[in-house]
């Protein structure tokens, strides 16, 4: 039996028979299970991937539905019909357990105009200020008007390379990427092209929508998935752009933007020690990616070390603090205080060993984590001298001791 015979019209027949049905009575009627990983996403409902498919071959002429057995090739087989025919097939599974190293992959493959040379800054755009909502535990999903006039607005500010104040391209790219849900629609969502009747549909349909809901989780409650995109954001699309302004218009500007909205807590269970030794050395390597991008920059005669720039300052105060395990780096401590913030963390200040404006580096291998009676002294203590020697070889020492590659 082949699924070729299948096209849209029998697959957006058999939505239409579940919608009626309802879903378990429709997959009792045709004898399916549950979903565990495939989803069709259609109409701003989610189906039974398999089970679509096997019912919209009993709509092709001639031909009845297919059982659960019939398929040689199972649910993904089916997903693949789905995809190919040109839906939204979400694997659940993977939305599920969204990281942010798989996160920073979809965002950097994401499929952008470059007709002009150089990518097109609408989907970039709009992701911010998606993530911006996030940080700040704003309602995940937005009415279309209320999203398009902010989005419109941030592209009539920022829109360098010729953008249009056109919102619904970027957000019918990203729902097609599966970074963007949309609700409470009919039919099926247009492809980001075109003019009138793109723009037609989101002003007839006004959907519901804003980023998936993993997503969406993950940038609200972690600082480092948080830095890690926003950061890939830039590298990839805004090369050679000053972003400042649009970072600050989104709520991304400021040190506050790498903290956790919830407690890390405890780290997670590890098999043996080099195993938890890896994982840790990874996330401190992402996170001096970060200051080292943001450091190799230059704006006009400006000198990128002594510039204040907080994505670069917090993922490096994010990193000495991890780095830290809780602990004062000042190895001769008498005893930190036994008290936490409200949050729960130890009171820890980190600090740059140099000044910034006597030529020392925002960067975690010149910083250190300090309890507010080894920061005095630091700053202060007539001794202050002999312990900035003393935290720049221990800042410098940890750096390397943590670091994968052992570099500096």
């Amino acid at each position: 039996m082949a699924l070729t015979d299948i096209t849209r019209t029998e697959i957006e027949k058999a939505t239409e028979e579940c919608d009626r049905l309802g879903r378990d009575a429709f997959l009792k009627h045709y004898g399916f299970r549950p979903a565990r990983r495939y989803l069709l996403s259609h109409a701003g409902r989610n189906y039974d991937s398999k089970a679509i498919v096997g019912a919209a071959h009993g709509f092709v002429p001639g031909e009845r539905p297919l059982a659960a057995k019939d398929f040689s090739g199972g649910a993904e087989h089916a997903a693949g019909l789905l995809r190919g025919l040109g839906f939204i097939v979400v694997d659940e599974a993977a939305e599920k357990a969204v990281t942010a190293e798989a996160l920073v992959d979809r965002v950097a493959g994401l499929k952008v105009n470059r007709a002009s040379g150089s990518p097109a800054l609408y989907q970039p755009i709009a992701l911010l200020w998606a993530i911006g909502r996030a940080r700040r535990g704003e309602p995940r999903l937005l009415p279309w008007s209320e999203t398009e006039e902010a989005v419109r607005a941030l592209l009539v500010r920022h829109g360098k390379r010729g953008e249009r104040p056109r919102p619904d391209y970027p957000v019918a790219a990203l729902h097609r990427a599966g970074l963007w849900s949309l609700h409470d629609f009919t039919g099926t969502v247009p492809t980001a092209h075109g003019d009138a009747g793109l723009r037609n549909w989101f002003a007839r349909n006004q959907p519901l929508g804003g980023l998936t809901e993993p997503v969406h989780d993950l940038l609200n409650r972690s600082g480092e998935a948080r830095l890690a995109v926003i950061d890939e954001l830039l590298c990839t699309f805004f090369d050679g752009l000053d972003y400042e302004d649009l970072l600050v218009d989104v709520g991304l500007y400021d040190d506050e933007v790498a903290d956790d909205s919830t407690p890390a807590g405890d780290l997670p269970a590890f098999e043996d020690r080099k195993e938890q030794w890896l994982v840790e050395a990874a996330r401190y390597e992402r996170l001096c990616r970060i200051v080292e991008h943001r450091e190799s920059e230059n704006h006009g005669n400006r000198t990128a070390r002594t510039v204040y720039n907080p994505i670069r300052s917090g993922s490096a105060r994010t990193a000495v603090l991890w780095r830290s395990r809780g602990r004062c780096e000042n190895p001769h401590c008498t005893g930190q205080p036994a008290d936490v913030t409200d949050a729960r963390e130890p009171l820890l200040e980190v600090d740059h060993v140099m000044d910034l404006a006597l030529g020392g580096r925002d960067h975690p291998s010149q910083m250190v984590a300090l309890c507010p009676n080894c920061h005095a002294v630091k700053t202060r203590g007539r001794t202050r001298e002999a312990l900035r020697a003393i935290l720049l070889h221990v800042a410098e020492e940890r750096h390397t001791a943590v670091r994968p590659d052992g570099e500096a």
